[in-house]
């Protein structure tokens, strides 16, 4: 079940972090293809709650996660910017590690660090990259991995009218930890696909490929998810929903899965 964790906390990253850039607030479909765009100066707050059903010896167990994962851009000066991504993932799982056993509290944190130019390349090309750490703050041994770890990460795309196409890529090496829990070694690529509608509604597909070195295991769900940019009073908030079947998995592994998602914008202007 390790690979099944470590694919967790790093598909957690697969929704593009915000990069800063220099913007006036938008509104309605403007400010929904900012949340697709990585280079806006747009501080989002989500919290993504996931569902697993399938999983363990017998097909039967099932795994909950709330993943509230703060994006925090920074300006560092006239050309570049930093933004901060952390995932704090609240867990609660059931007969997963054996028939009638569960386990409930907090998996390992990940924190990500990108470094992003203000302006998009001269043909148009966003990006992003820096560093990615994993932090062993899991409350049971059944809900993270015990290692401390360290990759790059890096993230780039492009917008063309509604349509963004990019691709998002880590690799992440257990440094420290504990002996008796596995080593880490683990890549995992993320292209995305998303469609933005006059009415602010955002189709997304979202493959997601994370590979286990140590185990040559693999983990492949495709995510599909629609998106619908509100506002409550005058806060702007992203709702969406979505599914994902898993084309590949280790042994005990989630068939396929379902989330809900509700994100608050806070826009610098």
């Amino acid at each position: 079940m390790q690979m099944f964790r470590l694919a967790g906390m790093v598909a957690a990253l697969s929704a593009v972090p915000a990069l800063a850039q220099d913007a006036p607030p938008p509104a309605g479909d403007d400010l929904a293809m900012k949340l697709a765009n990585p280079v806006s100066s747009l501080i989002s707050v989500p919290f993504q709650a996931n569902w697993d059903f399938g999983m363990g010896a017998n097909d039967q167990g099932q795994r909950f996660t709330l993943n509230i994962q703060p994006v925090v851009p920074i300006s560092l000066n006239s050309e570049w910017n930093v933004i901060s991504r952390t995932i704090l993932p609240v867990i609660d799982q059931q007969d997963v590690t054996g028939i009638g056993q569960g386990q409930t509290g907090l998996g390992d944190v990940v924190q990500s660090v990108f470094f992003s130019p203000r302006k998009p390349t001269s043909s148009g090309i966003i990006w992003g990259a820096g560093p990615v750490l994993l932090l062993p703050t899991a409350t049971d041994s059944a809900l993270g991995g015990g290692k401390f770890g360290f990759g790059p990460t890096a993230v780039a795309l492009k917008q063309s009218g509604p349509i963004t196409i990019g691709i998002l890529a880590n690799h992440i090496w257990s440094v420290a930890g504990k002996d008796s829990r596995g080593d880490i070694s683990a890549t995992f690529v993320n292209p995305f696909v998303s469609y933005v509608t006059k009415r602010a509604t955002t189709f997304s597909i979202s493959p997601e490929f994370t590979h286990d070195w140590k185990n040559s295991a693999w983990v492949i769900p495709v995510n599909l998810t629609v998106s619908q940019l509100l506002k409550l009073g005058k806060q702007p908030v992203v709702v969406a929903a979505g599914g994902r079947y898993y084309l590949e998995r280790p042994f005990g592994g989630p068939d396929w899965g379902a989330r809900l998602s509700l994100v608050f914008l806070f826009p610098a202007g």
